[in-house]
């Protein structure tokens, strides 16, 4: 079963789902949930192997998309799904599959395609950091510079650590995580089509989504739309976080 946040009350709208990212949790989402949460329900989910829910096997998108149907099958009923990165492929699995649970669908910075990077080597790097004595998360992002350059990157995994834990760990499951990245950066080739409404919201200065990936993504989403946030990378809801809650209120309203 997989960890949620739930924030906001139901009411009028339909309840919203976000899916994070690899690497990411719930937490990641914390301010944007808040913000919009104060229409309607808002749930955000920590991934097999990642946060706080459950360790697994595998980290196929079928099975991420099976738990994703589990959770909107116990809270009641279909759901509006925003999805980043490695969670838009797996909201973009559970609309293909189950296109009975989600009403409206949102896929941010990433499509259905198979990607040739890799960020195995971010597991290692997280495996090798000494994480004896850490008493502070400064610490740890200093010790973390020695080999990641970007403070942005240091930050985003550092959020994932666990400094309380005695010895601080990684909320994460870096074995599986490294060990099924071809499966994480690929595409599963799922077959269907998803006839609801569908945004593919990307980062202007990210190169996750390009101009020959409109064609897959139509084929599979007929009526997607596209948007692109000026000034924002592939973490665009970081990049630009009220610009990304503005897109996605109009969207989704």
């Amino acid at each position: 079963m997989l960890n949620l946040v739930e924030q906001g009350a139901p009411g009028a709208k339909p309840p919203l789902l976000i899916v994070h990212g690899l690497f990411g949790s719930a937490r990641n989402w914390g301010a944007i949930q808040r913000r919009l949460a104060s229409d309607r329900r808002v749930i955000a989910v920590d991934m097999r192997n990642h946060g706080e829910s459950f360790r697994a096997p595998g980290q196929s998108y079928e099975d991420m998309a099976g738990d994703l149907a589990e959770v909107i099958g116990r809270l009641g009923g279909p759901m509006d799904v925003m999805g980043h990165s490695m969670g838009g492929k797996a909201a973009m699995v559970l609309a293909l599959t189950r296109p009975d649970l989600v009403n409206r669908l949102v896929v941010a910075d990433i499509a259905p395609v198979a990607y040739g990077h890799s960020q195995a080597h971010l597991t290692r790097i997280m495996r090798r950091l000494p994480l004896d004595g850490l008493a502070s998360r400064g610490e740890a992002d200093r010790r973390l510079a020695a080999e990641i350059d970007d403070p942005g990157l240091r930050a985003f995994l550092l959020q994932s650590l666990d400094l309380k834990s005695d010895p601080p760990r990684w909320r994460l499951n870096l074995d599986v995580l490294e060990r099924d990245m071809e499966l994480i950066t690929g595409w599963p080739g799922t077959p269907g089509r998803f006839e609801g409404p569908a945004l593919f919201l990307t980062g202007a200065e990210s190169d996750y989504v390009r101009p020959e990936h409109r064609e897959p993504i139509r084929a599979q989403f007929p009526k997607a739309r596209f948007a692109r946030l000026a000034g924002a990378g592939h973490w665009l809801h970081a990049d630009k976080p009220r610009e990304f809650e503005a897109v996605l209120r109009s969207f989704l309203a």
